[in-house]
């Protein structure tokens, strides 16, 4: 298959890294640059104007907290600490009206209905997520057994259950859902594919075949690693034909670590092959901060061509730097993330022309979201959009932020008519937890870097504070 499929190297860079906290603290802060000057503009507070009071001051909450690194770092376990000496409910008490209510959509439908319905109000769109995920190690060794396949098919039942909401019709237009591939596959055996398409590819049509249910035997694997791997790719199947034929909802497969990604962009490659033909239903995600990053993109367009699919990028600039360096360092390979943060803006928006170049020569067949909280990078797609004259309200280019972070831009670039999503997880308190954790941690640099917003939300209240008084 394509050197889509490779875990690639590149040279060594003398610059060092930057914390990232203080990078995107600058670069937010600072004035649009001449080449984006005339712009988007995310100076005015009066973007907040449509929030109650109650969610300014639980949003400067929620921001101070976070801007303290060693409460980050550590919020796994002051939150266990916490649970242990409130107990379950007290815990929740604490909880649902502080971090959860910031960051998460809800635990019912009807409350999931409340929060979209406001969210579309305010000119914004869903994007649900489901916090299913695994790592490596987190199904204590069991790789293939009764009970792991039986969590994977609940799994899959928990993402059709988001297809449905996604498109019942408490959303909005074009709805679009998240997916982790290691809910419904062994990370285990995305470890081992990666390491076989390192030195042999595969054909992407055995896949394709092998999702239609064929009883491929996959080179490399033995008896046991196939038959779950074909299981896994039944479970996608069923989740892509139920969004892709019947409820037309894009699930934006996410990107995880490099150790796996090959594989879980195979699968993807292979079910765009096989659904996305009339329309980008199946979308795959890249991370800006790898270097290999922009090669990928590349490579994703050239095979969407040679296979005749049309091709949906979710463009990220990466959330696993840290682990990522580590385990560079701990096995002695080189570092796959980029030396310094203008190197990682540089790729991001490299990639970005990219995609927008092939939009704009054909918008029925390509597609991006451009998921950053970034302010130079969405002020550029903003003039790129005008520049190659695509139609910003189409949704072939479409922005996304997380729920909760960054609405002075989400709200900005809604009102100026772009089509922007929020990504939006739901489930209990219980549910979510570790999903928030290990958000907060692997986005510390974003949530330190938030200075800006905090002023923002900080003139608002006081603007309301004199009104009163």
């Amino acid at each position: 298959m394509m050197s889509l499929c490779r875990v690639q190297a590149s040279r060594p860079r003398l610059l060092q890294w930057r914390t990232l906290a203080a990078a995107t603290s600058r670069t937010v802060s600072k004035e649009p640059s001449d080449h984006l000057s005339g712009a988007l503009s995310f100076e005015d507070p009066s973007a907040f104007r449509v929030k109650s009071f109650g969610e300014l001051l639980r949003a400067m909450g929620v921001f101070c907290f976070c801007s303290f690194p060693v409460l980050v770092n550590n919020c796994g376990k002051l939150l266990s600490v916490a649970r242990s000496l409130l107990g379950r409910r007290g815990f929740s008490l604490l909880l649902r009206p502080t971090v959860y209510a910031q960051f998460v959509a809800g635990e019912s439908e009807s409350e999931i209905a409340q929060s979209m319905r406001k969210m579309s109000s305010l000119g914004l769109r869903p994007m649900l997520a489901v916090p299913i995920e695994e790592d490596l190690g987190e199904s204590n060794g069991l790789v293939f057994v009764t009970t792991r396949e039986k969590r994977y098919d609940d799994n899959m039942e928990a993402m059709l259950e988001c297809v449905r909401i996604s498109h019942s019709t408490i959303c909005s237009k074009d709805p679009m859902m998240q997916l982790k591939v290691t809910a419904l596959l062994s990370p285990e055996l995305c470890v081992k594919l990666t390491a076989l398409l390192a030195k042999q590819p595969y054909d992407l049509n055995l896949v394709v075949r092998a999702l239609d249910g064929e009883p491929i035997s996959f080179p490399g694997l033995d008896e046991r690693e196939c038959a779950h791997f074909l299981r896994a790719l039944k479970r996608l199947n069923t989740i892509a034909e139920v969004q892709a034929s019947v409820n037309k909802v894009r699930v934006l497969v996410d990107a995880e670590y490099t150790y796996m990604n090959p594989a879980l962009s195979l699968v993807t490659m292979a079910m765009m092959k096989k659904f996305n033909k009339d329309g980008a239903w199946i979308w795959n995600t890249y991370q800006c901060y790898l270097k290999e990053s922009r090669t990928l993109v590349s490579e994703a367009l050239r095979l969407s061509r040679d296979e005749g699919f049309c091709l949906g990028v979710k463009l990220v600039r990466g959330a696993y730097m840290d682990k990522e360096r580590k385990l560079a360092e701990k096995e002695g390979r080189q570092d796959p993330v980029h030396s310094s943060w203008e190197d990682t803006n540089d790729s991001y928006n490299a990639s970005l022309n990219v995609m927008l170049d092939a939009i704009s020569q054909n918008p029925e067949r390509y597609r991006i979201i451009v998921a950053s909280h970034n302010e130079e990078s969405v002020r550029l797609a903003g003039k790129r959009i005008t520049e190659l004259g695509i139609d910003k309200g189409v949704g072939s280019v479409c922005f996304g932020q997380l729920l909760g972070m960054c609405d002075h831009v989400s709200l900005t670039l809604a009102k100026e008519g772009y089509v922007v999503y929020k990504s939006v997880p739901y489930g209990s308190v219980e549910d979510t937890l570790p999903y928030l954790v290990r958000r907060a941690q692997e986005n510390r640099t974003v949530l330190q870097g938030i200075r800006k917003e905090r002023d923002l939300l900080k003139q608002e209240i006081y603007r309301r504070l004199r009104r009163r008084s």
